[in-house]
């Protein structure tokens, strides 16, 4: 009886909230690379050097840096509905703003607020999951939910570079119509979050009772195992080591990740591709070769229970990528290379993200996820601006890529030696379900 509650509680939740998840983080990450396809002709609008680019694109990351944890803290406190259709709604209003940047420094200012205004979203529903997701299920929901990322980059790599193709209908540049038109979408869906999004299970009409109570007691018993290890307070939680290290390894991924992603465009032009939709078509298949690693490497982890070794292989798989496409820069090899990277980098996710939940709860979880978030995504700033100037200051993208790759190895080495961290959620009375 309690098995078929189970089966029928999650496949609800997960019809319920994984659909709105993927489409929120695929409208966030839409508006996070459409930066990198603009610079194909912002860049020279602008005056901008590749360094003074990737300097501006990066102070994003720093606004994200700054307000992260408060963003979550109250989330926690007002509830994911109202706190995450916020976000949507400002982070568009600001993206759509970028179409009015005139140099190097309204561009940085811009982002940086747009940083400002995005802050909380992604550790938000890592977060939210938590209130919904025993802990056996969180490296296949996050990667469901991340699956909106990869996809962004595919879909959104030709619709970016069909929309530069609008260069001066009524005045506006080609990059300025992509700005406006995918912030659009964005705001839309921010009040379609705040009617339709339920901020935890007690709240769900789509649940029974038997399934709302069996849930309640799954999660209450999860949260009780980890608080009889130990509590932590927010601000315990924000110093201890495991949550440093972690979010050590996530700066890592993210400046790997991060300055690939910013340059991959102008890396695939580099290789004498003509044409801009040729090059949003392209930039497609390193992130479907992504998808298909994300949601493997998230199921095999749920599967085996195992988190650090997954994590361990999807870091050497990414920084082993880079160095391919540093070694043949100036070859298509290049681009598997790119391709193989980008399997490491969302590999990573799933087993990733399923690592804070199993020692933190409440306001520690919300605190430590946020802050864990905030400090790798500062990887963003220092990854686009490495490259930058390496390409400024040697003609090439091969030297930026092998720095990345070596925060791909620090990132695997981090896993070796420190994040064996115990689950204290899966003691024996919550022997996973096969759900």
């Amino acid at each position: 009886m309690t098995d078929g509650v189970e089966r029928s509680a999650i496949r609800k939740i997960y019809l319920r909230l994984l659909p709105i998840a993927v489409l929120t983080y695929f409208l966030c990450y839409v508006d996070r690379i459409n930066v990198g396809f603009a610079a194909l002709t912002m860049r020279g609008d602008l005056h901008m050097t590749a360094t003074e680019f990737g300097f501006a694109a990066g102070t994003f990351y720093w606004g994200y840096f700054l307000f992260e944890v408060p963003s979550n803290i109250i989330l926690e406190k007002v509830g994911a509905r109202l706190w995450i259709a916020r976000i949507m709604i400002t982070w568009g209003l600001l993206s759509g703003a970028t179409a009015f940047a005139t140099g190097v420094q309204s561009f940085a200012v811009i982002r940086f607020f747009l940083g400002v205004a995005e802050a909380g979203f992604f550790p938000g529903l890592v977060l939210y999951f938590t209130y919904w997701f025993p802990h056996y299920h969180h490296a296949r929901i996050m990667s469901g939910f991340l699956v909106g990322l990869p996809i962004a980059v595919a879909a959104g790599a030709p619709l970016s570079t069909a929309f530069l193709s609008l260069d001066g209908v009524f005045g506006l540049r080609g990059w300025q119509h992509m700005y406006l038109l995918e912030a659009v979408p964005t705001i839309l869906i921010g009040v379609v979050v705040l009617v339709a999004l339920t901020d935890r299970p007690e709240q769900a009409t789509f649940l029974t009772a038997a399934e709302k109570t069996w849930l309640a007691s799954r999660l209450a018993a999860e949260r009780n195992a980890k608080d009889a290890v130990r509590r932590l307070s927010l601000w315990q939680a924000m110093v201890d080591p495991r949550v440093l290290l972690l979010a050590l390894n996530y700066l890592g991924i993210v400046t790997a990740s991060l300055g690939m992603l910013i340059f991959i465009p102008q890396i695939i032009k580099s290789l004498g591709v003509t044409g801009n939709m040729t090059v949003g078509w392209l930039t497609m298949i390193p992130y479907l070769c992504g998808t298909l690693a994300l949601l493997g490497w998230g199921w095999a982890s749920d599967r085996t229970g195992e988190r650090r070794w997954h994590l361990f292989w999807a870091c050497i798989v990414s920084a082993a990528g880079l160095v391919i496409a540093g070694a043949a820069m100036g070859t298509w090899w290049a681009l598997a290379g790119m391709s193989i990277a980008a399997c490491g980098f969302y590999g990573s996710k799933g087993p990733f993200w399923a690592m804070p939940p199993m020692f933190l709860t409440g306001p520690a979880a919300a605190a430590a996820i946020a802050w864990i978030n905030s400090i790798g995504n500062l990887g963003g700033f220092f990854g686009p601006w490495y490259v930058g100037f390496m390409k400024d200051a040697t003609g090439s993208y091969a030297g930026g890529l092998y720095g990345l790759a070596l925060f791909g190895f620090i990132a695997a080495g981090i896993c070796v030696l420190s994040l064996k961290i115990r689950n204290n959620a899966a003691v024996e009375s919550l022997v996973p379900h096969t759900v």
